[in-house]
């Protein structure tokens, strides 16, 4: 009964509960608890701030208006960074998953770099690309590239193997195999490893803007620390939050077309 509730609503209002309760207490708990505006804006400065970024109308910083470009900038690197991981991080999940002699060559070598936290490439990524995009989008693709490998390894690993052995009792080539057995059968754990590398990818996509970028929310959120422009930092926050879950809709609006019986 449950599920068909959900499967039927075109909106599950149960979902801005959690908001609308943080909304209020951002409103309300700063007053009551007279806590430093340096420390947490009020709500209406931050929706001002917010509405300067986007429009320039109040013109409250030099980043007034500049949304747009800043967002363009991040939204740059992040797609390219995760095409990268998810060709990556895919066709080596897939391969590993099917051929168990490229899984021994290849896994526990990623295994071993997987462990490297992203802060510990940022001094080597700096010597290997300078400042720039380069920089910023290798650290958004190693990020994104694990979690994307693993959940598709793992995904094909999970293939039942009566449907690949029925496949080839009944003629099917290697390549007919993976088309219509593979592929379709592991598409949702694939996907779940791309979502899961595209939050990664706006998560290490700060880091990546720490190199000296000129445009980008984490260059503005970056400069805005230094300049102790606290509620700068939390549009630059929400900004990366929004399109970061426009991403996430938009894979799972692919998702719906290829699998659409999968969807949950």
């Amino acid at each position: 009964m449950e599920k068909n509730i959900n499967k039927n609503s075109t909106i599950d209002f149960v979902g801005f509960i959690v908001p609308i309760i943080f909304i209020a207490a951002w409103a309300i708990l700063p007053t009551l608890l007279d806590t430093p505006k340096y420390l947490i804006p009020s709500l209406s400065t931050v929706a001002k701030g917010f509405i300067d970024f986007i429009t320039g109308s109040y013109e409250l910083s030099s980043y007034s208006g500049s949304f747009l470009s800043n967002a363009l900038a991040s939204t740059y690197r992040v797609v390219v960074g995760f095409l990268i991981a998810s060709t990556l991080g895919v066709g080596m999940g897939i391969l590993s998953g099917y051929y168990i002699y490229i899984k021994r060559l290849f896994d526990p070598f990623i295994h071993i770099i997987r462990m490297i936290p992203g802060i510990g490439w940022f001094p080597i990524a700096m010597v290997w690309f300078g400042v720039g995009n380069k920089t910023t989008i290798f650290l958004v693709a190693l990020a994104a590239f694990f979690p994307i490998y693993v959940n598709t390894l793992r995904a094909v690993n999970d293939v039942d193997d009566t449907l690949i052995n029925v496949g080839k009792l009944l003629g099917a080539s290697q390549g007919n195999i993976m088309r219509t057995i593979i592929l379709p059968a592991s598409l949702p754990g694939i996907f779940s490893g791309l979502r899961l590398g595209m939050g990664v990818c706006w998560a290490y996509l700060v880091l990546g803007e720490l190199t000296g970028v000129n445009e980008g929310l984490g260059a503005v959120m970056m400069d805005s620390r230094m300049l102790g422009n606290v509620d700068m930092i939390i549009v630059c926050m929400i900004s990366i939050a929004f399109l970061g879950r426009i991403f996430d809709l938009i894979l799972l609006a692919i998702f719906k077309v290829l699998r659409p019986a999968e969807l949950r």
